[in-house]
């Protein structure tokens, strides 16, 4: 495994794992929200933009796209789009907060091949969802389950963001995916877009982070987690899952203008690796760009060369430094040695980058807190 990795870390001709946000609107306003989702941007690439980016994937051979948004069923062209990318030998893994998957839409995704959906999930009740995703958003995730298994999709996903508040509830999210015939995929809470100014309130403690640890050990075989949670490493056995940093090595960003960025959780301008209507498309992004070659040289330990667990952890999440404030060689914010917030004590107040952009409802949906344990 470490073989690969360090093939991994030099870049591919393809991304293994694109994220692709169609559309900046959303009929929700996630407090956690990576992208500051609400509002719709009128420079959205057209159908036809769209199209002629997933023929550029046809030739570099990407086998499968995440679309996500906002929320990507707004756009009217969704399933025009969707269809085109799997008859293209596309496949397509959307997210989705379930909203518009009424009973005549889940046939009609139950229809397709090579589609995968993953409906987001915050809390296993409505009082701990619902502080973070929206009224009645609980609601309408499980009817979107309701009708997909229905349809007879088969084995869709339940999307679980961590947070301290959920945390004591993985046990009864697994059983609740199971109960679907689903698969749970959780991820680390990051602190973009909206994220940044949650965060801080939002992400499990350090004691909870052992805690993760634990369970991902003893189910992480039969549950998902992507490259989410590769700083746990340090606490001992390694967990399953891509257990590096891959923005701009194998997995970027395309947003809904056409920008490139590195990974989803770094939406800046300082990782914007450039445009798909630029000269050259998205092959040209990928292959040629400054930001990406230097993503794919060698990178310091910096702080963390004294310890003895950076070959295991990798020094943890460059979106989580960033967005944080701290330096990209230094310790993951959430460092389960103590180390990142030894050294967050140390950033100043409002230092911190923010998000390029911030297409948010200008009015808040109202939430009632919850107490922290």
């Amino acid at each position: 495994m470490s073989a690969l990795v360090e093939q991994l870390k030099g870049g591919l001709d393809a991304p293994i794992c694109l994220t692709w946000e169609l559309t900046y609107a959303c009929n929700l306003q996630c407090v956690h929200c990576l992208s500051s989702s609400g509002q719709r941007d009128p420079r959205e690439l057209s159908t036809a933009e769209a199209k002629r980016v997933l023929d550029e994937l046809r030739e570099l051979q990407v086998f499968y796209i995440n679309i996500g948004g906002g929320e990507p069923m707004v756009r009217r062209d969704f399933f025009e789009l969707v269809e085109y990318s799997v008859n293209s030998g596309i496949g397509v893994k959307f997210s989705t907060n379930g909203a518009f998957i009424d009973t005549d839409k889940a046939r009609r995704l139950a229809s397709m091949d090579y589609l995968d959906i993953q409906i987001s999930l915050d809390g296993v009740d409505e009082a701990t969802n619902d502080a973070v995703r929206g009224a009645g958003s609980y609601r309408l995730a499980r009817t979107a389950m309701d009708n997909l298994a229905a349809a007879g999709f088969g084995p869709f996903k339940i999307s679980v963001v961590v947070t301290r508040h959920n945390v004591p509830q993985l046990d009864q999210f697994k059983a609740l995916a199971d109960s679907y015939g689903a698969q749970l995929r959780i991820t680390r809470l990051r602190p973009a877009g909206r994220g940044a100014d949650t965060w801080h309130e939002l992400h499990p403690t350090l004691g909870q982070q052992r805690e993760i640890y634990d369970w991902l050990l003893k189910h992480g075989d039969n549950v998902l987690t992507g490259d989410s949670f590769f700083h746990l490493n340090a606490l001992g056995d390694p967990l399953p899952g891509l257990n590096m940093c891959g923005a701009g090595r194998v997995v970027c960003l395309i947003d809904p203008i056409g920008d490139v960025y590195a990974c989803p959780f770094v939406i800046h301008d300082e990782f914007r690796a450039g445009n798909v209507r630029d000269e050259g498309g998205f092959a040209r992004v990928w292959k040629q760009s400054d930001l990406f070659r230097s993503l794919r040289e060698p990178q310091s330990a910096g702080a963390c060369a004294s310890c003895g667990a950076y070959d295991a952890c990798q020094g943890g999440c460059m979106a989580a430094k960033f967005f944080t404030g701290l330096p990209l060689d230094g310790p993951d914010p959430e460092c389960v040695g103590g180390e990142g917030e030894h050294a967050l004590a140390d950033v100043t107040l409002g230092s911190a980058p923010k998000p390029s952009q911030d297409h948010s409802q200008p009015v808040r949906l109202s939430r009632k807190p919850i107490a922290v344990p």
